[in-house]
């Protein structure tokens, strides 16, 4: 099985530690971790899976040598809109979890329970949308398939 490398880009935040809390949960076939923040979080360590992470600054030169398949990217939009074309020209998949791409017509926004075939037509970049209206869709999708839902208003 494919081991893969990848990045957690915002993990000091409070979603970024989320995301580290559940991929300990699900114990992927993962490589290496590489936890990016900001210059202040910079050389950092934080304990995840059983060990210390050294925090990573978050700079283009930060990528060289990392080979990173995937980056999870939850550090605010500015920083989405700076750093996920950054890091898809250097051929990694960017799930990203801001506002920033959410209205991008040439970015999937993608519910995967809804609308996995969307992952398909990307350019490195994948944006999901927030986190309500993830569960509404979850929800909604199978209401709108049985009776075509014309309009929510949430």
């Amino acid at each position: 099985m494919k081991k893969y490398n990848v990045a957690v880009v915002g993990a000091t935040g409070m979603v970024g530690r989320k995301f580290l809390e559940v991929l300990t949960e699900k114990q992927l076939p993962v490589e290496n971790y590489y936890l990016f923040a900001s210059a202040k979080s910079a050389g950092k360590t934080i304990d995840f899976m059983g060990k210390p992470h050294q925090i990573i600054e978050l700079a283009e030169k930060n990528l060289e040598g990392k080979n990173i398949d995937i980056a999870l990217f939850s550090a605010g939009g500015d920083v989405s809109k700076e750093f996920a074309p950054i890091f898809a020209k250097h051929g990694i998949l960017v799930i990203d979890n801001s506002s920033a791409w959410r209205r991008d017509e040439n970015v999937p926004l993608v519910v995967p329970e809804c609308n996995a075939d969307d992952i398909k037509w990307h350019n490195n970049i994948i944006a999901n949308p927030n986190c309500s209206t993830i569960q509404a869709m979850v929800v909604l999708k199978p209401l709108h398939e049985a009776f075509k839902i014309k309009r929510v208003i949430y």
